[in-house]
């Protein structure tokens, strides 16, 4: 049985990898767009069974991770920027102020599934026009959710979290660490072998 993480995520990849887990990718193209319009909590949770069980189709004597990450302002969604500009006023709209970061996560094994959702708040500190075009320039922002990364440059711009540092990277490690070995009894046939 191996480990299946649904998820086309370099940031997710390197997390499994800090763990210590073998794991190989599948990254399934699922429609999220039915997920609009629910809690956050319930979107992140709904959109990361959805790629978990794409992936299950193809690997179903597998273990399968899905997981979706939602940055919420105000009660506002925010995906990944549709270009420049779009990332240029999402990081206004975080400037000077505190949002929360949703990580649904699912993992199907043997026929069941275990779904979780991990919430962690992030803090900002006010963010001049001349750093957010900074920040915008590297590209950085283009591809993540909220257009910033906190294990990258984007770091600069948290003043504090409460909560889960990895759940804001894309993964709540040591909450899914410990449910594969609860659900899965999972410890010994999921890690690396050592070099």
């Amino acid at each position: 049985m191996r480990l299946i993480l649904a998820s086309s995520s370099p940031r997710r990849r390197e997390l499994l990898e800090l763990a210590g887990l073998n794991f190989s990718v599948y990254a399934p193209d699922c429609d999220e767009s039915n997920a609009k319009g629910l809690a956050p909590e319930t979107a992140a949770a709904t959109t990361a069974k959805k790629k978990a069980a794409a992936a299950v189709a193809v690997f179903p004597d597998d273990i399968v991770i899905g997981a979706d990450t939602i940055v919420v302002v105000d009660g506002k969604a925010l995906g990944k920027p549709g270009g420049a500009e779009d990332a240029k006023s999402m990081l206004h709209m975080l400037s000077g102020r505190k949002h929360s970061v949703f990580t649904g996560v699912c993992v199907f094994y043997g026929g069941q599934s275990a779904v979780f959702c991990e919430k962690t708040d992030v803090f900002f500190y006010e963010l001049t026009d001349f750093e957010i075009n900074e920040y915008i320039s590297t590209g950085e922002p283009l591809d993540k959710a909220g257009a910033y990364g906190i294990q990258g440059r984007g770091a600069l711009f948290v003043r504090r979290i409460d909560g889960d540092y990895y759940n804001v990277v894309g993964l709540p490690l040591a909450r899914l660490v410990r449910l594969l070995r609860t659900v899965c009894g999972a410890d010994n046939q999921l890690a690396r072998p050592q070099n």
